[in-house]
């Protein structure tokens, strides 16, 4: 197995990003990664449709996310829709990531203490 360097991937897309941040949470279709962003940011990062999945589609390209085979009951599914889940270097990505920006907000916060003396 090649070992994959996880810094060639960060930083992430802000889609991206968002995407794999509601994958976190367990599998998701489409429109439910659309809604969990959309809420979740308070309505300020809106995925519009083509944006959405022209990212799934570079998402699953890169092998951070995949098409998953498992789906809900069939009464409270959609036949037509696809559901998506973060692979296993998808969460060591988003996990870089998310260290990657807990490390810019402890600079910045020490750099505003500095301002504040």
């Amino acid at each position: 197995m090649t070992k994959v360097d996880l810094q060639s991937f960060l930083p992430l897309k802000t889609q991206w990003f968002h995407i794999m941040l509601s994958l976190a949470g367990g599998e998701q279709h489409g429109y439910g990664i659309m809604q969990d962003v959309l809420e979740r940011t308070t309505g300020k990062v809106h995925l519009w449709p083509a944006t959405l999945y022209g990212s799934i589609k570079r998402l699953i390209e890169a092998d951070l996310i995949g098409e998953s085979n498992d789906r809900p009951a069939p009464e409270l599914d959609d036949a037509r829709r696809r559901y998506y889940r973060l692979t296993s270097l998808g969460k060591r990505v988003l996990d870089a990531e998310c260290e990657r920006l807990q490390e810019l907000v402890r600079t910045i916060q020490v750099k505003r203490t500095m301002v504040t003396e």
